[in-house]
């Protein structure tokens, strides 16, 4: 077998075999195969795409390709969500706490920060002494205390996966959908959940701009992860808008207390309990979604899912009470602030933009060498629908330096559009697919 007769192979439009693919695959983590080849062949999936069966089969081999969460001792239902990825988008911190309160058990595998999105890592890192590199043993031990655990991939866990996302980020072949499909289930797969449910972000701020793209994307990780045994459901959310009020690393760690605490954002907490909800559903544990959303509220008006929250910041390292000092006052000295033009209303604020301005400011990063900052962000006290007076301050941002605030000032600026009338109100949830 030759890596080149397999590109040709799929170059022209044709399916794969399993032994096809795991040959390139295994050849490629050995180092047997070239990065040139396989660049080729990812290029030629980019355009020719793949069938179900082939997208299947990628998963499981990547899947194989290391070692998987040992969850064993354990007594379940394990379940896990996971997003595409957006801006101002803490909904994890919030939702595995309150899902863990209601009997579920969450072993979440995070990501960190990348391009215009933000990671769910730099923001638990955020929280001084919190750990988010667990072994395995303590993975499940945590699991086992307080019913969810947050932990960053390692070099053990789907290499494959590791080696082939760095390589897809320099050869322009990321949104392919077969490609992601591979690269997030066979993550979520290896962290050991039975039962997925996945929140895909549609629009501006989205990988996914459109809805046709980001449904291709919902119905290829829901058929794929049905292939592969799993009980598996998909939301596609809006986000054309920042999520929640806040953006930043230690600004969503401050609005996920506020969420906890009974106080979050209409906007956050619809997505929040409506993935939630889900996962109850997902898991067995509630029978319907109106019966899951009841039980996401109630988790949070009864202060359960607060309390295992602060728990898991105890157990994985973090100083709760340095967590809470620093609420309110962890800002950088750096700052401006966005003024109303006119009276009237905000009528948007784009995602797109802001989220590229955070990226100058320090919130995300352009390589994954680059560092973070973790009082950086902004903070919206309008949004969208919301009535402004001429001169009043609509947006504070905080950068690690001047340089950064000039250099994200006109993306920030033009994220913003003013109007008369306030724009039509919507749901963020567009469509949900099982």
């Amino acid at each position: 077998m030759r890596a080149v007769d397999i590109i040709m192979k799929k170059r022209d439009g044709h399916e794969l075999s399993r032994d096809e693919l795991a040959f390139l695959v295994e050849g490629y983590v050995k180092g047997e195969i070239p990065e040139y080849q396989v660049s080729s062949w990812l290029m030629a999936v980019f355009f020719r795409g793949m069938t179900s069966r082939e997208a299947a089969d990628l998963t499981d081999l990547m899947l194989r390709s290391g070692a998987a969460m040992d969850l064993s001792g354990l007594t379940g239902p394990f379940v896990d969500k996971h997003s595409t990825g957006g801006v101002g988008d803490k909904v994890s911190l919030v939702l595995a706490p309150m899902v863990a309160a209601r009997g579920a058990k969450v072993p979440m595998m995070s990501g960190r920060a990348l391009g215009h999105t933000g990671g769910t890592l730099d923001k638990l890192e955020s929280i001084p002494g919190y750990r988010t590199g667990l072994s395995n043993a303590e993975f499940r031990d945590f699991i086992k205390k307080d019913g969810f655990a947050m932990t960053g991939q390692t070099a053990e866990i789907v290499p494959a996966d590791k080696k082939l996302y760095a390589l897809r980020d320099v050869t322009a072949t990321v949104e392919s959908v077969p490609l992601i499909t591979a690269s997030i289930l066979s993550k979520k797969v290896a962290e050991g959940a039975d039962s997925l449910v996945f929140d895909v972000k549609c629009g501006p701020g989205a990988f996914m701009k459109t809805l046709p793209d980001a449904r291709r994307l919902a119905e290829s990780l829901v058929g794929t992860g049905t292939a592969m045994g799993k009980r598996v459901i998909a939301c596609i959310t809006d986000m054309s808008e920042p999520l929640g009020r806040m953006v930043g690393n230690f600004l969503e760690i401050e609005e996920t207390l506020d969420c906890l605490e009974g106080k979050g954002p209409d906007d956050l907490m619809e997505v929040t309990y409506r993935l939630g909800a889900w996962m109850l559903v997902a898991a067995g544990i509630e029978k319907n979604l109106d019966a899951g959303l009841d039980a996401c509220r109630a988790a949070i008006a009864d202060g359960s899912a607060l309390k295992l929250f602060l728990d898991n910041v105890r157990t994985q390292g973090g100083d709760v009470e340095k967590m809470l000092a620093l609420r309110g006052n962890y800002r950088s000295k750096h700052s401006f602030e966005v003024k109303a033009p006119a009276d009237g209303y905000v009528r948007r604020i784009d995602a797109w933009n802001i989220g590229l301005a955070g990226v100058h400011l320090g919130v995300g990063r352009n390589r994954t060498s680059d560092p973070v900052a973790p009082d950086v962000g902004f903070h919206f006290a309008r949004k969208s629908g919301e009535k402004v007076r001429k001169g009043e301050t609509v947006c504070t941002v905080w950068g690690k330096d001047d340089a950064s605030l000039v250099a994200a000032r006109e993306l920030i600026e033009s994220a913003f559009e003013f109007g008369s009338e306030a724009p039509a109100e919507s749901s963020l949830v567009l469509e949900e697919i099982s």
